[in-house]
């Protein structure tokens, strides 16, 4: 289905007949927004790299707890 509708605004886009859809550029703008937003948060959640051990962590970045054994045990609710 969603190949189908991708295929369909590809063959308008190439055949000169209209503009890519603004549902897909928001699609793709959102996307990168999050993709960027998560990887940051869990960049500055990981151990750090060399060179920036001390750095302080930002106010905007929420700390994430590590669990000693994530997927194993009974489910926490």
């Amino acid at each position: 289905m969603h190949l189908h509708l991708f295929m369909q605004a590809a063959d308008s886009v190439a055949t000169g007949g209209g503009h890519f859809p603004l549902s897909f550029t928001l699609v793709y703008v959102v996307g990168f927004i999050a993709a960027v937003t998560i990887g940051s948060i869990a960049w500055y959640n990981s151990k750090r790299p060399a060179g920036w051990e001390s750095k302080e962590r930002p106010d905007f970045v929420p700390k994430v707890e590590k669990e000693e054994t994530p997927g194993l045990g009974e489910p926490k609710s």
